[in-house]
């Protein structure tokens, strides 16, 4: 659907935030903390989280980070959109639910608080009990602690340029009781949260990636893909993914990001063995092996049954 760019604001240094309404006026798509919208930019497609509140049907918030290394979907946001102008999107979707817990411990660095903020607000509503770590570069730099503020020391602010990195030993060391940890932010900070969580019960963490995680596979091998519901068998040949592949043969799967990371393409699995390579599903999904991101992942079996 297009959408209106009604607001443009400067959250921080370099993070411009978009107001999105309906260009008539209606209701928006429903959503739930940690979903993202797919925007259009030009011939780029990129995925932003939801940061607004899931209860103003009116509107969609985004805030978007002008990242130096941009691959042109940040450039395009602060360069070229501008309030009264159009943007289709795609979505909401959500693969960073916020699930039921007795407590949360939240984990945030910098952009990595725009999937957090209406987690955030969500467990507050409810009276949980929660805590929210959110480290940035500087304060300048970190898009809305001055909202978060307004939830008193349940909410621990820490600009590097002040008090350094996050002190994740402390914060993380002692696995706590009935407790889920939330995560979003650049890679570093993914993998060593990750790292430190390795002990805790299994299932406590959850992250949500802007980018796709570093991982070293072995040599591909070729593999069948048969379509169940198409009755079509497809060849799958190294360094070529199962979209691609599809496509080939005028089967088109839905991807947004082609990097295992906005759950688009997430397909059910009929038979065989996938190789996961996403950066995006649990590990309790894939040891299941019942869905698989084809736009990045292959097959551990000869032959994989999908449901397409």
């Amino acid at each position: 659907m297009d959408v209106l760019v009604k607001q443009a604001t400067w959250e921080a240094e370099g993070v411009l935030s978009l107001v999105l309404v309906d260009p008539d006026g209606a209701e928006l798509p429903t959503w739930t903390p940690g979903a993202h919208l797919d925007l259009h930019l030009g011939d780029r497609l990129r995925q932003y989280s939801l940061c607004g509140d899931p209860a103003d049907r009116g509107r969609y918030r985004v805030a978007v980070l002008h990242a130096k290394e941009s691959r042109g979907g940040s450039a395009y946001v602060h360069e070229r959109l501008r309030p009264g102008q159009t943007v289709r999107i795609d979505g909401p979707r959500n693969h960073f639910t916020l699930e039921p817990s007795p407590r949360y411990l939240f984990v945030a660095g910098g952009i990595g608080i725009t999937p957090i903020l209406p987690m955030v607000r969500q467990v507050a509503a409810e009276g949980r009990d929660w805590r929210l770590v959110y480290g940035g570069r500087g304060r300048r730099s970190m898009a809305f602690h001055e909202e978060l503020a307004g939830y008193g020391d349940r909410v621990e602010i820490v600009p590097q340029d002040e008090r350094g990195l996050l002190d994740l030993d402390a914060l993380l060391g002692t696995p706590g009781p009935d407790t889920l940890v939330y995560c979003c932010g650049p890679e570093p900070l993914l993998a060593a949260v990750e790292a430190r969580c390795a002990a805790w019960p299994p299932g406590s963490l959850r992250l949500e990636r802007f980018a796709a995680k570093p991982q070293d596979f072995g040599p591909d091998a070729p593999f069948e893909v048969v379509c169940q519901r198409s009755d079509v068998t497809v060849r799958v040949d190294p360094g070529v993914s199962i979209v691609d592949a599809l496509e080939e043969t005028d089967i088109w799967l839905s991807s947004a990001c082609r990097e295992g990371i906005c759950g688009t393409c997430e397909t059910r699995v009929i038979d065989g063995t996938p190789d996961h390579r996403d950066s995006l599903l649990s590990e309790e999904e894939r040891a299941a092996g019942k869905v698989m991101l084809p736009c990045v992942s292959r097959a551990l079996t000869k032959r994989l049954v999908l449901d397409l």
